[in-house]
């Protein structure tokens, strides 16, 4: 019976270096997951059923197992790649047949998907063209490359101090947008149209009494030959007048005024929409005895604009950067859990799919429920520590060595008898 006992011994040694080796093998990978051989012993069946002195048969492997802890998470440079930190796998689909990973090295193919290695699809929910997460049910997420359209501006907010030491003229000059000296000070900033032309929105500033203001304003300096604005009026007419508090502060306007602007008479081959009409907003200006200065101009208006470039939030947000400075949600990453990771299935490619023994998937947004949160530009390294692996190794090959010697004195013993 030793032979068999030692057999077993050598089988279950094996296989436990085959198991250590693999993990060696794949101490690189990412998002790899460490598998560990458990054994059992093994007895016979007794028909007078089993007593003290029973002795086994030797041992059998009971079960390999992965082990899903968490692996160390190492940045990179491509924003692409992408770390769950926490419970969690990517859902990847292939043709339709759906697989679960932790290894987050992804790319954009051809068509502008996302997709790892093997061509993979990305699954997450998806956005509408105004970047609201629309999806209800995970779907391939894509990278659009079109061009974000403009956004007309529809208000204008403006912050400058005005000195309130500046003289106030004997006799008040009719304004000349092209006479500095018709005017204390000026500023500008810019606006969009509907089709996304960016003009030039300034605004000029002839003090008239003590603590009073004109305001007069032109578009891309469009004015007659004696400098009067053409094609803009301010709260209904040619200037708007602001007043100040001796405290220094706005008193009126109180509240936004609008601004109407011909884009017709100011140019008539742009083909937008005329007039372009929008509010501006003084509330933050002040009046102090320091000089002219222009602290906020703030617009809500883009032009047109390509995307430049990607981030991907912890929670799993696709935000897509365009060269107009505007932002949109491009989708979002969702992620599955099992209630017993350790049943799924391994096909290979860093991938697992559903069995019976995993049960079904939670899938949601990261972050949310049981998932953990995920961090762009970094990979999962595989959680083997490959010190463990090589003192197992050492452990397993002397176990090895120690079920061969059984056999050899088995054999020993039997050549006495047969000498005998």
């Amino acid at each position: 019976m030793s032979f068999q006992q030692g057999l077993s011994g050598l089988n279950i040694a094996s296989a436990g270096l085959d198991v250590i080796g693999n993990n060696i093998a794949n101490s690189t990978t990412v998002g790899f997951k460490q598998s560990r051989a458990e054994f059992s012993d093994v007895y016979a069946s007794a028909l007078n059923g089993s007593g003290s002195n029973q002795i086994g048969i030797g041992a059998k492997v009971a079960d390999i197992t992965q082990q899903f802890t968490q692996g160390n998470i190492s940045s990179t440079s491509n924003p692409l790649d992408v770390a769950i930190n926490g419970d969690g796998f990517f859902r990847m689909d292939n043709g339709g047949s759906i697989s679960y990973s932790r290894n987050g090295q992804f790319h954009i193919d051809k068509s502008g998907y996302i997709v790892n290695g093997d061509n993979l699809n990305l699954t997450g929910y998806t956005a509408d063209v105004n970047g609201n997460i629309t999806g209800t049910a995970p779907a391939k997420l894509k990278i659009s490359a079109a061009d974000i359209p403009p956004k007309v501006t529809s208000s204008f907010g403006i912050g400058v101090n005005l000195d309130s030491r500046t003289t106030v003229p004997a006799v008040i000059p009719t304004f000349n947008a092209n006479d500095p000296t018709t005017f204390a000070n000026t500023t500008s900033g810019t606006i969009y149209d509907s089709l996304g032309n960016s003009h030039v929105f300034s605004l000029f500033f002839q003090k008239n009494a003590a603590n009073s203001w004109d305001t007069f304003a032109t578009v891309d300096g469009t004015t007659t030959a004696a400098g009067v604005p053409i094609g803009v009026t301010l709260g209904g007419g040619a200037s708007q007048a602001i007043t100040f508090g001796t405290n220094g502060l706005l008193l009126t306007p109180a509240t936004p005024i609008n601004v109407s602007v011909d884009l017709a008479t100011i140019d008539p081959n742009l083909g937008a929409t005329s007039p372009l009409d929008f509010t501006l907003d003084f509330s933050e200006s002040t009046q102090f005895g320091k000089s002219f200065g222009t602290n906020s101009l703030v617009q809500d208006g883009f032009g047109p604009g390509r995307l430049g470039s990607f981030t991907i939030t912890d929670d799993g947000l696709v935000n897509g950067n365009y060269t107009n400075g505007a932002s949109k949600t491009l989708g979002q990453i969702v992620l599955g859990n099992f209630i017993n990771p350790q049943g799924l299935a391994s096909v290979g490619n860093n991938q697992f799919v559903e069995t019976a023994s995993s049960g079904q998937p939670v899938v949601g947004a990261p972050k949310t429920g049981s998932l953990g949160g995920l961090k762009s530009s970094a990979v999962e390294d595989s959680n083997v520590d490959l010190t463990t692996e090589l003192v197992k190794m050492i452990t397993a090959q002397r176990t090895y060595q120690a079920n061969a010697k059984t056999i050899e004195t088995q054999d020993a013993v039997l050549q006495t008898l047969v000498n005998l």
